[in-house]
């Protein structure tokens, strides 16, 4: 019933996928990247009637693109995948599975509930306007706070963050933060792996002045890397500005696979 996708379900795997959300849906763009990446099931009957991509990091599963065809729900196709994706976490030594579900997606998170995920945290989702501004109080930190911050976003996926990551993002200017009387708001910084010219960042948020310090950082930085969109993922409710813009809020869940 649950098999690895191939290439051919992809024309079949679309058509239950094209209303998802009141904007569409967005598995046409990523669906020969998680194809790549692997662990891309697909339930059938006779023919594609669900699927579910699972993402292995270091210690933990990251479960993403849950669907089921319409015509199908009721019938525990989601959650069959959903575990069928922690028995392979589990095989690979994952100590934690983790799934993000919009706030107001009741029917998703009473299934998550049932397979015992615990809602750890609520993250917003900001879309910010690339623009062209200057003298900007940010600095680039040699040093971060990796117990203060134990995770970041990559394209949408939430990873842990270690000292190798760390590294890696001080010597690429990847992390950016601002200090203004006392307070201080870090923003990590990564180019979306599926969409083109998207800058992804996970903010940190100490006070509105550091914020806007940051975001009027990010808005040039957009400019001056080609990039036409910044999506802002954020624990904290931001502030009103008619360039940045509140989409969405999500549940971050997690369930212990030990």
């Amino acid at each position: 019933m649950i098999r690895t996708a191939k290439p051919l379900d992809k024309s079949q795997v679309l058509k239950f996928c094209q209303n998802t959300f009141s904007w569409g849906d967005y598995v046409e763009h990523v669906w020969d990247y998680w194809l790549n990446e692997d662990l891309l099931f697909v339930y059938e009957k006779q023919f594609p009637v669900g699927i579910c991509h699972g993402f292995f990091s270091k210690n933990q599963m990251w479960i993403e693109g849950i669907r089921v065809d319409p015509n199908f729900r009721k019938q525990k196709i989601a959650s069959e995948l959903v575990r069928h994706a922690e028995s392979i976490g589990q095989k690979n030594g994952a100590l934690f599975s983790f799934m993000l579900i919009d706030v107001e997606n009741s029917t998703s998170l009473y299934m998550a509930k049932s397979l015992k995920y615990d809602i750890l945290q609520t993250w917003n989702f900001y879309s910010l306007e690339p623009k062209k501004n200057s003298n900007l109080n940010v600095i680039f930190p040699k040093s971060f706070g990796e117990s203060l911050y134990p995770q970041y976003v990559k394209s949408w996926r939430w990873l842990p963050i270690d000292d190798v990551t760390i590294s890696e993002l001080v010597k690429q200017n990847k992390i950016i933060q601002s200090k203004i009387d006392g307070k201080v708001s870090t923003a990590i910084i990564s180019d979306s792996e599926h969409f083109d010219n998207t800058l992804i960042v996970t903010l940190f948020s100490g006070s509105e002045k550091t914020s806007l310090q940051i975001i009027l950082f990010l808005q040039n930085y957009a400019i001056e890397n080609n990039c036409t969109r910044i999506q802002i993922l954020t624990k904290e409710e931001l502030f009103d500005y008619e360039f940045l813009a509140h989409k969405l809020s999500f549940h971050l869940l997690r369930k212990n696979l030990v």
